[in-house]
């Protein structure tokens, strides 16, 4: 296929080349440096959206924000005006992967059918790792026709693919994942900075826990991370604080409370103000350290 993909950054650029790899002629374009392995591929470096989505059948966005989602698509020379100048060709489809508003995905899915394209939401979770392994989890919004067109497309990137419903429930699904890491994560420096305190081995309190009920991916990815203080960024604090405030914006919307969320929140802010908000969200656990004055193991 005639692949568009803007969007080239820790995740974007390998779900990128795993396209490539898979024979496909991409067409690509990112606000920073083109990726040199991106560059020395087959993929086509274009000006801006609206020329990618001129010369692409199909569009995959992954940004960071909704903002910059709503940009990408609607701005100057952005993909609804590329889809505008090939009004009356074959019928496009675009598919945002990005981690964004469900209110706004539902807005932008709205526009982008009336200018005659197809639109799916296609959030993932996987972080750097589900990426490079092409394992990622999509959680998909739209139509059901749709999704099923674009679906060998997906097995290319991911491994778990859910058509959830209609459009904005997979931004949805994917902010009631966001909930779930951020807990576990909370909960995961909780316990090993409660049994560093008490004067235990944390590696080895993890190995035990691991053997339990209470065994998790966050505690053997994480968990893992936070003793051998490995936070360079796979999935960055700053991400998962603009997540966390989607679900509370929401709950605000739908009248919820979420309690355990916005304390979660707070640690990431309490991270944010030290000046930690690029490092891994697995460096949240910095924040309980902060506040207990005690570090789980020193670098």
């Amino acid at each position: 296929m005639q692949i568009g993909f803007i969007g080239l950054g820790i995740m974007g650029t390998p779900m990128a080349l795993h396209l490539v790899d898979a024979g496909h002629q991409l067409y690509v374009h990112t606000r920073s440096r083109l990726p040199a392995a991106v560059a020395a591929s087959s993929a086509v470096h274009c000006a801006n959206a609206a020329e990618v989505a001129r010369r692409a059948e199909l569009i995959f966005t992954m940004l960071p924000d909704t903002p910059d989602v709503e940009a990408v698509l609607f701005g100057a020379q952005g993909i609804a005006a590329g889809l505008a100048a090939d009004a009356g060709g074959a019928r496009k489809t675009v598919v945002d992967m990005s981690s964004i508003s469900p209110i706004a995905t539902k807005d932008f899915a709205a526009r982008i059918e009336a200018l005659g394209a197809d639109y799916l939401d296609a959030p993932v979770s996987g972080g750097e790792v589900g990426a490079k392994a092409a394992s990622l989890t999509i959680m998909c919004g739209g139509d059901a026709a749709v999704f099923e067109r674009v679906r060998p497309l997906f097995e290319t990137l991911g491994k778990n693919i859910t058509l959830v419903g209609g459009h904005g429930d997979g931004q949805t699904t994917k902010v009631a994942n966001q909930i779930i890491v951020a807990l576990n994560i909370a909960a995961v420096g909780e316990a090993l900075l409660f049994a560093a305190k008490a004067g235990a081995d944390p590696a080895k309190v993890r190995q035990a826990l691991m053997g339990g009920f209470a065994a998790s991916r966050i505690l053997e990815v994480h968990g893992e991370r936070m003793i051998g203080r490995s936070f360079a960024p796979g999935f960055r604090i700053r991400l998962h604080q603009k997540d966390l405030g989607l679900a509370l914006q929401g709950a605000r919307e739908l009248g919820v409370a979420l309690p355990q969320t916005a304390g979660a929140a707070q640690l990431m802010q309490v991270c944010a103000a030290h000046g930690l908000a690029e490092l891994d969200h697995s460096a949240l656990v910095r924040a309980l350290e902060l506040m207990a004055d005690h570090e789980l193991a020193k670098a």
